[in-house]
């Protein structure tokens, strides 16, 4: 079992988790969908009002080993205000890198946020899986978590692109 640390990300981090995001994505099966570069997770997240927060999962070497840290995982939040619970996080990506699940990272990471959430005065953590995401789905239920689309039927729709411009009227 591998020794890993939770921290915040750091602005120098931003290469890794863009790599980690293409890795999600691909792994989702929706690789043509990220359009971010580096440069935008810079601006973003690390400004003097960013958009996002991010934690890094780093796996910690053996003492003596000469390699140093190694990024093996990452969970991007940003806060949300609900109208009806008050302030909540949104846990938009967690991802651990393959050959370093079921090793609880995964939980460390929700964790901490919830940590985080609590820390803010939050009333919930939100977050979403894909419906043929068994293993995250899982977790998420074993962690406590209630499936709103069972619950409550909640469906998730996005305005983007060109319909988001013709809707502002741009």
């Amino acid at each position: 079992m591998v020794c890993v640390r939770i921290r915040e990300a750091k602005e120098g981090d931003c290469g890794n988790i863009l790599r980690l995001i293409r890795e999600l994505a691909e792994f989702e099966n929706l690789s043509d969908q990220v359009k971010i570069c580096e440069e935008d997770l810079r601006a973003d997240g690390f400004g003097e009002n960013p958009f996002y927060h991010c934690l890094i999962a780093e796996s910690l070497p053996d003492p003596g080993d000469p390699q140093g840290p190694c990024v093996v995982g990452y969970g991007l939040y940003y806060f949300i205000y609900s109208t009806w619970k008050g302030r909540s996080i949104y846990l938009e990506d967690i991802y651990v890198k393959p050959e370093y699940r079921g090793q609880g990272i995964g939980s460390k990471i929700i964790k901490k946020v919830a940590e985080v959430a609590m820390d803010k005065g939050c009333s919930q953590l939100r977050l979403l899986a894909l419906n043929w995401n068994k293993r995250a789905i899982d977790l998420y239920k074993a962690l406590g978590a209630q499936d709103l689309t069972e619950v409550e039927g909640w469906h998730s729709f996005c305005f983007e692109g060109e319909v988001m411009k013709k809707l502002a009227g741009k």
